[in-house]
């Protein structure tokens, strides 16, 4: 039986999210029960697949997400409802029709005609008793509404004479047709599908709005326009320097009557035939279209805009982030870190293997003191004096310059071994200022403190970037552009997924990366390495139990993604929950065998019969995963390290050469290609055509964040320092692809032939992404 919760999953919610991720209602009322209880998504993924049929991490964080959706739904249902009853307008079709209702937007237009508002122009006029004129009027047009509204004249009311009675008695028609939840939802449809944005730039600014200039005379179907564009035209809203509109065709040719005034008058039985009241009817319906209706549906369909742009950005980034945070780490070696930079030298770092601080220098190899010999032997005495093997170069300003240098190294003492290799030090600035470097080095100068970050990135990426806001790491396309509570929402999500699928050393962690572990807070990530501080190394997972406020529901929560790589116990580093202990036992007694010697025989492992095993506590699912665990116990889910190999003499955007092949690093990834360091800082855009030989709607089914590709140049336009590439390496050059606007009709697409075409989707894609 499931455990009664304080918002308990009903079975009308269950049954609409297991429609929406494709599993069966009872899944969805048992993972809500478990994430009621605390239960994080990793360890339900994990450890409670019995329990939930064997939902994945995609489809827990979709569910959690409609979950808290349409439990607010719910709320809210009911709070209409008790609105609505208090006001005693509450009709049995009214109450059906709410309880109907599948979305908050049809919620909210049934609400709309009893939703408490300010006293309104329509209101005042009822009060003044012009309610039955304007009922009169729509009942029967026969009727002439100057003679009619000579019998409601109210002076002391504010309608002294015909004209202001007839304005009172048409803002109530206005008001009435405007909220019509029927009527309105099927205007929202034709806008939807109809719709166009526009976009004009706001007169006197067209010089500020030079980077607008692709929006300048711009038209696109409202349901058409993909999030990047949708975004870079609020930005330039925002800034004050475009004007947006949603329009549809009839409102720009005159000639063609408004479908929108005309489903209003249809709705209400109004036809011009000539009678008394139909011109003012049709004159009532245009101003609730114009006044009313139109204004509202603009907001709301704009704001529904703004919000699936925003959605499938965040959705990008958080896609980015999770590749970079998987990123192949270097591995346990001794790296010396180095933050390149000119006129202030390069600053230095070395760090032991589990990434210690050993030493810092500063170097200053470039202009303007071009000490090159001195930054060789002062980089050669602390490789061979901490037995360095790996060199770690930040890409920002003068990385290339000091890549060189790094290879003068490696040329000059080939006994050291050593392999340089360039990463990006995207956030490793926020990190050095933060608040957690100063606890962590309190007494090492800020800018020492980069080159450290950049040394322990190439070690192990995960361990390193969890130590910085997300949203600093810069992979998004208009981050700041978004719901930053949405946005750092799902972004804490895609980090707390990807360090408990890797795991954690819980002798060796930050407290930052135990933060992230499944039901840790940062109090308790703190109580455990102050405690692994005071006690010494954790030598097994009971232990953990000593550090205070580390309760039962805790260790439970947390104990499977915690490593204890000394222990005696190798099950202790292995991804096998404490819980479960017992059926490895099991497992042992039945093929006669000690744990040490069970583990990673493959053969052994691979002829036993799942089903043997399970009980009441232990279903299929975690027989299985614990026999694949204990194959390759504690592996890692992160690809095999490599990095790319910089073409030399290839430093800088005026070194490029159209038709040049290149290998570089995918640093980023939006819906319209992606970006690709190439080792010139700059990086250049692989447009999605450019992709593969094949059609590609989504970028990312191609190359993520921190792949290794070769590409082919394709443009260079130095001015604006815009590199155009291709993956299609087998291909003659082609021009680079244009960003046409997309034509919805034959109408709208003659009104767009007099207007310039666009630049290349190069530069503007390159403008959107990288302001």
């Amino acid at each position: 039986m499931l455990p009664q919760t304080e918002h308990p999953a009903t079975n009308k919610i269950a049954e609409k999210i297991a429609t929406e991720i494709n599993c069966r209602p009872q899944q969805v009322l048992a993972t809500a029960a478990l994430l009621d209880e605390g239960a994080t998504v990793p360890f339900i993924a994990r450890y409670r697949k019995e329990v939930t049929g064997g939902l994945d991490d995609i489809q827990l964080r979709l569910l959690d997400e409609r979950l808290v959706y349409l439990r607010e739904m719910e709320e809210r249902r009911r709070t209409i409802l008790a609105s609505i009853e208090e006001q005693g307008k509450l009709t049995p079709a009214l109450a059906t029709a709410i309880h109907s209702a599948e979305t908050k937007q049809r919620l909210e237009d049934l609400y709309l005609p009893y939703k408490p508002k300010r006293r309104s122009k329509a209101q005042i006029a009822r009060e003044a008793g012009l309610a039955p004129l304007a009922a009169a009027l729509l009942a029967d047009p026969m009727r002439s509404p100057e003679a009619e509204a000579v019998r409601y004249l109210n002076a002391e009311a504010g309608f002294a004479n015909v004209r202001s009675v007839l304005d009172g008695a048409r803002q109530i028609l206005m008001e009435q047709f405007s909220e019509d939840a029927g009527l309105l939802g099927a205007l929202r449809n034709h806008l939807e599908t109809h719709g166009f944005v526009k976009s004009t730039v706001v007169a006197g600014k067209e010089s500020e709005a030079a980077k607008y200039q692709d929006y300048a005379a711009y038209m696109e179907a409202i349901q058409a326009i993909p999030s990047h564009r949708a975004l870079a035209l609020f930005r330039g809203r925002n800034e004050g320097m475009l004007q947006l509109a949603l329009v549809l065709e009839s409102e720009l040719d005159q000639r063609v009557p408004n479908p929108c005034e005309e489903r209003i008058a249809r709705h209400f039985g109004i036809v011009d035939q000539g009678r008394p009241a139909d011109k003012w009817l049709a004159e009532t319906v245009r101003w609730s279209w114009r006044i009313k209706a139109s204004p509202h549906l603009e907001l709301e369909l704009m704001n529904a805009l703004r919000e699936r742009a925003e959605a499938e950005a965040i959705r990008v980034f958080a896609a980015n982030l999770h590749d970079l945070l998987l990123a192949a780490p270097a591995g346990k070696h001794a790296t010396l870190g180095l933050d390149p930079g000119l006129r202030s030298g390069v600053k230095v770092a070395v760090v032991d293997a589990t990434g210690k601080l050993l030493e810092t220098a500063t170097i200053y190899p470039h202009e303007p003191r071009r000490d090159w010999d001195s930054a060789l032997h002062t980089l050669a005495v602390l490789a061979r004096r901490h037995q360095v093997r790996l060199i770690s170069i930040g890409n920002g300003t003068a990385s290339r310059e000091t890549d060189r240098l790094a290879a003068d190294l490696i040329r000059q003492h080939p006994e050291l071994h050593l392999v340089k290799v360039v990463v990006s030090e995207a956030g490793a600035s926020v990190y050095s200022a933060s608040e957690y470097a100063s606890r962590e080095f309190p007494e090492l100068d800020v800018s020492l403190r980069g080159a450290v970050s950049i040394a322990r990135r190439l070690q192990d990426p995960l361990a390193e970037l969890v130590k910085i806001d997300p949203k600093s790491i810069g992979v998004g396309q208009y981050q700041h552009d978004v719901s930053q509570t949405r946005l750092a929402r799902a972004l804490n999500a895609v980090v707390e997924d990807c360090v408990n699928a890797v795991g954690v050393d819980v002798n060796t962690a930050s407290a930052s990366l135990l933060t992230r572990v499944s039901g840790l807070s940062p109090t308790l990530a703190a109580n455990i390495v102050a405690h692994r501080d005071q006690h010494g190394a954790f030598p097994n997972r009971q232990a953990l139990r000593a550090v205070p406020r580390l309760g039962d529901k805790t260790f439970e929560l947390a104990a499977g993604f915690l490593r204890i790589n000394e222990s005696d116990n190798p099950l202790d580093r292995s991804a096998v929950h404490p819980e479960a202990y017992p059926l490895v036992e099991r497992i042992l007694a039945k093929v006669r065998k000690g744990i040490g010697e069970v583990i990673g025989d493959s053969q052994l492992l691979r002829a036993l019969l799942p089903e043997q095993f399970i009980d009441q506590k232990f279903g299929l699912p975690t027989v299985r995963d614990i026999l694949r665990e204990l194959e390759k116990p504690g592996r890692d889910p992160r690809p095999e390290f490599r990095t790319a190999n910089f073409r030399e003499g290839v430093e800088s955007v005026k070194d490029l050469q159209v038709g040049m092949i290149l290998e570089g690093v995918v640093t980023n990834v939006a819906n319209f290609g992606a970006f690709v360091d190439i080792g010139v800082h700059q990086d250049g855009l692989v447009h999605v055509s450019a992709i593969a030989d094949r059609f590609v709607k989504d970028p990312r089914s191609v190359v993520k964040a921190g792949d290794v590709v070769k590409v082919k140049v394709l443009e260079v336009d130095l001015p604006r320092q815009r590199i155009a590439l291709s993956m299609r390496l087998a291909d003659d050059l082609p021009n680079a692809p244009k960003m046409a606007r997309i034509p919805v009709s034959a109408r709208a697409q003659e009104r767009q032939r007099s207007q310039p075409e666009p630049t290349g989707a190069m530069a503007s894609a390159f403008a959107r992404l990288k302001r």
